[in-house]
């Protein structure tokens, strides 16, 4: 299947259970003075913090995961999942990607929620 089937079936489970999901987020980027209005689109974006890269490849590339931390970084989040619905099985296809972050008992506290929240 495509990775827009399994967005959006993911993206329904989620809602069903009572949480904010945003498919395809534009997310602006500042470089060199100038405001990108959709820098980029996180496939998902969960209760305004988590951003969810989905793929359906056979196996992963060292470029997903870089692809999702340069998501994190620019807007300042801490954790990510990476989720590959073309893996073997569930285990292999979930990678947990973090942004330099050591706290997670705080992270609300840490977090620049103006990024991602809704417009």
């Amino acid at each position: 299947m495509l990775e827009t089937f399994y967005e959006a079936v993911l993206a329904g489970a989620l809602v069903k259970r009572g949480l904010t999901v945003e498919r395809q987020k534009p997310i602006a980027v500042e470089y060199d003075g100038m405001t990108f209005v959709e820098g980029f689109r996180a496939d998902l974006v969960v209760e305004h913090t988590l951003i969810i890269e989905v793929k359906s490849v056979e196996r992963l590339s060292p470029v997903h995961g870089k692809q999702l931390i340069t998501y994190l970084r620019l807007t300042e989040q801490p954790l990510g999942l990476l989720m590959n619905f073309g893996a073997p099985t569930f285990r292999e296809g979930v990678k947990r990607v973090v942004n330099n972050h050591t706290d997670f008992a705080s992270s609300r506290l840490r977090v620049n929620q103006n990024r991602l929240s809704p417009a």
